[in-house]
């Protein structure tokens, strides 16, 4: 069994989050430049055997695509050409950084490390794939 990775991706960083071997734990990974996350996860996979992409889908209020999908569809494009044998889902991903700063909060960071975009972006990352894992456990996916 391989390990599925999770992307919550922006204009300029992208979180990524992966599971372990058995799929039944969620970590956060590492944060990316934008334009380094189709080459991030290419080495990544030579090293690992990846199952499956999930992409944070980037929604309003009303369910319809927000202005991030602008950046978010031509990666799921080009991810899906750099790998056409992993499946890639998309999740709805609304809420996820107010989530992750609520988790920093809770976690007792600091004002000054509540600040860093990259650590909120990997925290988000890991809810959009834990989002995943419950679904595909009830089997919504």
């Amino acid at each position: 069994m391989g390990r599925i990775v999770a992307i919550d991706y922006g204009q300029k960083r992208a979180g990524i989050a992966v599971t372990d071997p058995l799929q039944i734990i969620a970590n956060g990974l590492t944060t990316v430049a934008a334009s380094e996350t189709l080459a991030f996860l290419e080495n990544y996979c030579k090293t690992e055997t990846v199952d499956a992409f999930v992409v944070g889908h980037a929604r309003q209020m009303d369910s319809s695509d927000s202005e991030s999908m602008i950046y978010i569809k031509p990666f799921v494009v080009g991810l899906q050409r750099k790998f056409p044998n992993i499946p890639v889902h998309m999740v709805d991903e609304r809420f996820t950084s107010k989530m992750a700063f609520q988790t920093m909060i809770d976690g007792g960071l600091k004002k000054k490390q509540r600040q860093n975009k990259a650590l909120v972006d990997t925290i988000s990352a890991t809810l959009i794939l834990q989002s995943f894992m419950e679904q595909k456990s009830r089997g919504i996916v």
